[in-house]
């Protein structure tokens, strides 16, 4: 199996990664931070806002079994791309909506893909998603990772942010949902 990688910014990288890791033909999914001038920056440094960093997600899926177009599907269903640098209540460069794409086939994938979605008025204001050619990415620590997973019943931001992007793929996007 010859995988590929996407890796996206949505604001948090747990409500990110918790819907990624739902998807089938999703090998691995990974927080951490892309997108800025910082080497190797602690979630403390791209909390502060001046790393450049975005909180992002790196996502191996298996194209045979996920088509990178569903990726984009599911991306832009469960966040908002219309609110520059925010999702919610999280406000800062750090949670601005990106596409860190691969090659150009990703590119063009992601501006059709917002072209459409801007075409169909599938949303009432302009989508600000950043499209940028894809640099590093840095892995956040470790107790960021699997964060839902671990944590869902503990952390009260799991049940009011998380779980309705949950809700909201199960109900839109079942027939990609791992058995």
């Amino acid at each position: 199996m010859q995988t590929q990688t996407a890796v996206f910014g949505g604001g948090c990288f747990w409500c990110t990664e918790a819907v990624f890791q739902r998807l089938r033909g999703v090998e691995s999914v990974l927080p951490g931070y892309s997108g800025g001038h910082v080497a190797n920056p602690s979630y403390e440094d791209v909390s502060n806002g001046t790393t450049g960093h975005a909180e992002a997600t790196k996502i191996e899926f298996d194209p045979e079994q996920i088509k990178f177009s569903d990726l984009l599907n599911v991306f832009f269903a469960t966040h908002d791309p219309t609110t520059l640098n925010r999702q919610g209540g999280d406000v800062g460069t750090q949670y601005r909506s990106s596409i860190f794409y691969m090659n150009e086939e990703q590119k063009q994938d992601a501006e059709q893909f917002i072209q459409g979605l801007e075409t169909e008025g599938v949303f009432n204001k302009p989508i600000v998603t950043e499209i940028k050619l894809f640099d590093v990415f840095y892995e956040a620590e470790d107790y960021h990772q699997n964060y839902y997973n671990n944590n869902a019943s503990r952390n009260p931001y799991c049940s009011v942010v998380i779980d309705p992007k949950i809700a909201k793929l199960k109900q839109k996007f079942s027939h990609l949902l791992k058995n």
